[in-house]
């Protein structure tokens, strides 16, 4: 070892991020391997490297016994000890150096080895420590290439996986394209740590409306809850604590500038931005947006809320084979129950002639967050927020 050779452990700690001496303690166990591999020893040896001028020497360590030693290679008799130095004791090691004179090459080779092995490993753990702390977050890949329908992605210091499972309906992907995706997992692997990207989960949904909606950037917006439908309907439930600051407008963006870039990223995925409120009843009426709800009953244990809606709003409610109403479900943690009006006044068994007197008519429909129209207020209870333990099938 010379000079040049330390000047390099100096380069490697500071441009790799390496510490000088891990490499010293590394270099150092191997050179005792190659020492017992190279020269047929089978003796407890230690090597030692100097730290300031490179020079390497090897050691054989040697027990004190008092009787004659029975392996030369392992034991020295107190005797011989203590012609060594008097105040050997037995039980003690004795070191006696015993460097071959052609160890430099040998030694040379191996540090070569060592060096190189753990600048890998130190790089991988790097990379490793900088996307653990990643986790469920968003990030920004090129799409390098396809391996059996697996989309593996340059993240510049390394790669992701985005899994079959985890791409989009729809989308197709180009070699040299930028794009988005979410950080489910991270994971270490003997060759190194690999990062699993997803494009369907609702994370990336809640972190690309972080990136392009400033109010949820700082708080003053916060997403309650987010339930998607990957490629297809997502809904969004947003709520602001400042009374001044609209929280769905906020999310949609000057001219719809904001959701319009989200839903460019996510290849035209349609996106339902709802008031989130405390209150389920309201809620629940908000998550069934675009339709119109004229009242909700919440059923506690079951855990269903039953909404009741305008004749020509059913189809709406529902959604296309359900979707809305699976998302709405989804959004608020309720099961929802779903009847139109004429459904609704039969099970209460109201004439036809007598169904506007429970729900009014058409311009009648209201906002959630008030009573329900045409409704006497003693049957406000039972039709539109029935206390629990209240009989579902109770005649007003």
């Amino acid at each position: 070892m010379n000079e040049e050779f330390l000047a390099a452990m100096d380069a490697i700690e500071k441009e790799k991020g390496v510490k000088k001496e891990v490499l010293f303690e590394a270099i150092e166990a191997a050179l005792v391997s190659a020492y017992k591999r190279n020269f047929n020893a089978a003796a407890n040896v230690r090597v030692q490297l100097n730290r300031e001028s490179g020079e390497i020497k090897v050691y054989t360590r040697l027990e004190v016994v008092e009787e004659e030693s029975m392996d030369p290679q392992l034991e020295i008799s107190l005797q011989d000890a203590q012609k060594i130095d008097s105040r050997y004791e037995p039980g003690e090691i004795v070191e006696k150096e015993v460097t071959p004179k052609n160890f430099g090459r040998i030694a040379a080779q191996t540090a070569k080895q060592v060096v190189i092995q753990r600048i890998r490993e130190a790089e991988r753990e790097i990379v490793f420590d900088e996307y653990i702390d990643r986790e469920e977050d968003i990030i920004t890949g090129i799409v390098q290439r396809m391996e059996q329908k697996n989309v593996i992605m340059d993240l510049g210091k390394t790669e992701a996986v985005l899994l079959p499972t985890e791409q989009m309906p729809g989308d197709d992907y180009r070699q040299s394209e930028r794009v988005k995706a979410y950080i489910t997992e991270v994971k270490k692997t003997s060759k190194g740590p690999q990062i699993f990207v997803s494009r369907t989960h609702p994370g990336l949904l809640k972190r690309l409306f972080e990136l392009e909606v400033p109010e949820i950037f700082d708080g003053t917006v916060e997403i309650k809850s987010v339930a998607r439908e990957a490629g297809y309907r997502s809904k969004l439930a947003v709520y602001s604590k400042n009374k001044d600051v609209d929280p769905v407008g906020a999310c949609v963006g000057p001219k719809g500038a904001r959701v319009q870039a989200i839903v460019t990223e996510l290849r035209g995925e349609k996106i339902d931005i709802v008031k989130w409120d405390e209150d389920p009843v309201i809620f629940v009426a908000n998550s069934l947006s675009p339709a119109k709800v004229m009242s909700v009953a919440l059923h506690q244990e079951q855990k269903v809320a039953s909404v009741v809606v305008p004749d020509y709003q059913l189809s709406l409610a529902i959604g296309k084979e359900g979707q809305n109403a699976r998302l709405a479900a989804k959004l608020t943690g309720w099961k929802i129950d779903i009847t139109s009006e004429s459904q609704a006044a039969e099970r209460q068994g109201l004439p036809v002639e007598e169904r506007s007197e429970l729900f009014g008519n058409d311009e009648d429909v209201i906002d959630p967050e008030n009573t329900v129209a045409g409704v006497p207020e003693e049957l406000v209870e039972a039709v539109f927020r029935p206390e629990k333990g209240d009989e579902e099938d109770e005649t007003p």
